[in-house]
């Protein structure tokens, strides 16, 4: 007798979900991605799609400093809204991402690479003083991201649970492929997600915490 197993079905994890669509987005899965219905997805960064603009607040100190983008000024990781750097000393700047997170110190002159920004201070005629502010304002839409299996070793946004597949796909080595994913308001059931062979339960915590922050709750 031949014994055959049943996948899971498109959308069978979710439990509810808002109307009109709300709670779903079209997504891009990037290359070498074999994905199955309620898979958990992070999400990296197409560089050349996100936008960035670098200013230096209108009240620093006179002549005290450009900031420039690098050649490339982002990373995979990079998040939507403003970077901000405050100045805490006259070549040290402190940056802290759009979430409020601390992700470093820059140093005049020398490239800073952090967080998912690349640039650079250079240093005016006037030295900074301690609170001058710098900012980094980065636009990152939906159809800037590309979708890959949630893996919190990862470190190309992989490593933040992003989405749950709707359905599944596999993408080769040099197409991407496009799939309908729940990304936010909506409640799933936990038994029917798929997350990586080898995560541990604090792992999962950590992922199902970071589901939670878009709105989806795992019962």
């Amino acid at each position: 007798m031949t014994i055959l197993t049943e996948g899971g079905h498109a959308g069978e994890f979710i439990l509810s979900e808002a109307e009109f669509g709300l709670s779903r987005d079209n997504l891009t899965v990037a290359v070498s991605q074999t994905l199955v219905p309620g898979s958990v997805l992070g999400a990296k960064v197409v560089v050349a799609n996100a936008t960035s603009v670098a200013s230096a607040a209108a009240g620093n100190t006179a002549s005290s400093g450009t900031i420039a983008m690098d050649a490339t000024p982002l990373t995979s990781i990079a998040k939507n809204g403003r970077y901000v750097g405050v100045a805490s000393a006259a070549t040290k700047v402190d940056w802290t991402d759009p979430d409020g997170i601390q992700i470093g110190v820059s140093t005049h002159g020398t490239l800073f690479n952090k967080g998912g920004i690349r640039l650079t201070i250079t240093a005016g005629g006037t030295p900074n003083v301690v609170g001058d502010t710098f900012y980094v304002d980065v636009g990152v839409e939906p159809g800037d991201m590309q979708y890959v299996a949630y893996n919190q070793d990862g470190t190309d946004g992989s490593q933040v649970a992003k989405a749950i597949a709707y359905d599944g796909v596999v993408t080769g080595g040099s197409a991407t492929a496009k799939i309908a994913g729940i990304t936010r308001a909506s409640q799933v059931k936990g038994v029917e997600l798929e997350w990586p062979a080898d995560i541990t339960a604090a792992e999962k915590a950590l992922g199902v915490a970071q589901l939670a922050e878009l709105g989806i709750i795992v019962r």
